[in-house]
């Protein structure tokens, strides 16, 4: 078991050699499935950890230097990257990957604050946008800001840039495979 938390919290994952497992190969009945492969899950947890203290890191941050949530920030940087920092609200929902009844109270938090408005769509009644607000611009700017220099602290630096440039594609890629979402 002590090699077992060892090899989720190693920079490496064990040999491939040892099974992964730790263990000794000896199967007394109660051994390890050999369906598992320890290598693949203990690369998996060594992913999950390393991105959930990164974002962890990212979180916290913003919340100290702007009192927002990470939907909330989410929210705001995706606005100041599109035209007119507007968006459908069941598009950016998707996006946020949220419920619509969440979304609109999320919505709701953002327009209290002056950071966003809702505008009617003139051309279809049904369609609802979430624009920034000038103020709403001037904080999504700053949050882009100290994202930005928080991953370069947090990620480019220990990865350089070819390395995060690979893991943005290799992420990419898992998106575009497993997203199911809208399809």
């Amino acid at each position: 078991m002590e090699t077992e938390a060892r090899g989720l919290q190693s920079a490496e994952p064990p040999s491939p050699a040892d099974g992964g497992d730790g263990g000794d190969g000896d199967d007394d009945g109660r051994g390890v499935d050999q369906g598992i492969d320890r290598e693949l899950l203990d690369w998996w947890m060594l992913v999950r950890q390393g991105f959930h203290a990164t974002q962890q890191c990212l979180v916290s941050e913003l919340a100290e230097r702007f009192n927002v949530g990470q939907a909330a920030a989410g929210v705001l940087l995706r606005l100041l990257t599109t035209p007119k920092h507007r968006m459908p609200m069941t598009r950016l929902a998707h996006e946020a990957r949220m419920s619509s009844g969440g979304f609109t109270k999320l919505a709701d938090r953002l327009c209290a604050a002056g950071l966003a408005r809702r505008l009617m769509c003139e051309d279809d009644r049904r369609l609802i946008y979430l624009e920034l607000t000038d103020q709403g611009e001037d904080t999504a700017q700053a949050i882009s800001e100290a994202v930005t220099q928080i991953l370069r602290a947090r990620v480019l630096t220990p990865l350089g840039r070819d390395g995060f440039g690979e893991l943005a594609d290799a992420m990419r890629e898992l998106r575009d495979a497993n997203d199911d979402l809208g399809k």
